[in-house]
């Protein structure tokens, strides 16, 4: 990335030297490498976390050590998903990674599936059963159902024996987020969502919103929200930061739940490694799957990306330097 904006405008190829492991960091031979609409922002220079470039995007990666830096453990050979460390991030054929705030991959997870749930899977785990304290028979309706966070909040809330209600927007999204264990699917391309949802419901709205999204569908969001509901705040894929009024809070009783899973893993090691055991002993298990769409190689990332923040891809996009 020579420059800051949008990837699939600035992304450029370039032949570089291996990067060199700095303390507590390792270099792997990249296998996988999620496309998260992080990345695009932080392409742009407007996520939290700040790059100068030139740098290689890319957050997380997952592959086999090759090399670890002063203090790090790493066995050449062994497999870890996590966190990349700049400028090295993952869109590339090495990376490195963040060891500490990384994560061994099971023998009996594949490389590219322990990548797929990595962001998605390990988000809706912390928002469901950490922020929300999601129980069985309790109703949820997720936001951007059949994305790669909103598609495993689904599978996840199911799971859990919640009623889960999925919007989507057009057939082809709502078919997905069917597929992923929704109970109930709203088009809201064309359905109005805070009627369709109180229908189902029978007036008496959700007890969690899982929202992606932000923009207007907050404000619908909240308004369907039960008594001592709560809304958790993941992201804004709309572009738009919303706000909530502190009455309509007070008079219905809900919170508006944060989730920023970056915070975790300083804030909380321990909370974070549990996470991981239990997805990749369900991974391995094959009581969760990995919701990957397509797989791509370094010819289609830049378009693989303008689709992502088009909101045009579902499930999860996965880059592999070999394709």
């Amino acid at each position: 990335m020579p420059r800051l904006g949008d990837p699939w405008q600035q992304l450029e190829p370039a032949e570089i030297a291996s990067p060199e492991p700095g303390p507590g960091a390792v270099r792997i031979r990249v296998e996988a490498t999620d496309l998260n609409f992080a990345d695009i922002l932080q392409c742009r220079g407007s996520y939290q976390v700040k790059r100068t470039p030139p740098f290689t995007p890319g957050m997380n990666a997952a592959g086999t050590v090759v090399a670890a830096g002063p203090g790090a453990a790493g066995v050449p050979g062994t497999r870890l998903v996590g966190p990349t460390v700049a400028p090295a991030g993952g869109f590339a054929e090495e990376a490195l990674l963040a060891e500490a705030l990384s994560h061994p991959i099971p023998d009996a997870v594949e490389t590219a599936a322990a990548m797929g749930i990595h962001i998605t899977h390990g988000t809706a785990w912390l928002a469901l059963h950490h922020r929300a304290r999601l129980q069985p028979g309790e109703t949820v309706l997720v936001l951007a159902a059949a994305g790669g966070v909103g598609s495993a909040a689904v599978a996840m809330a199911h799971r859990h024996a919640c009623w889960v209600v999925a919007a989507a927007g057009g057939p082809d999204k709502a078919a997905f987020a069917a597929r992923a264990g929704a109970d109930a699917v709203i088009d809201y391309t064309h359905d109005d969502l805070y009627e369709s949802v109180m229908g189902l419901t029978d007036g008496r709205g959700v007890d969690v919103v899982f929202d992606p999204v932000g923009g207007r569908y907050f404000d619908v969001a909240r308004r369907l929200l039960a008594w001592e509901g709560r809304l958790l705040v993941i992201g804004f894929a709309s572009g738009d930061i919303p706000s909530a009024p502190a009455n309509h809070a007070l008079v219905k009783n809900y919170a508006v739940v944060g989730v920023h899973m970056g915070g975790y893993r300083e804030r909380r090691p321990d909370l974070v490694r549990r996470c991981y055991a239990d997805l990749h002993e369900q991974l391995a298990a094959g009581a969760i799957a990995a919701q990957i769409s397509e797989t791509i190689g370094f010819d289609a990332l830049p378009g693989a990306l303008a689709r992502l923040a088009g909101r045009e891809t579902t499930g999860r996009v996965i880059f592999d330097p070999l394709r």
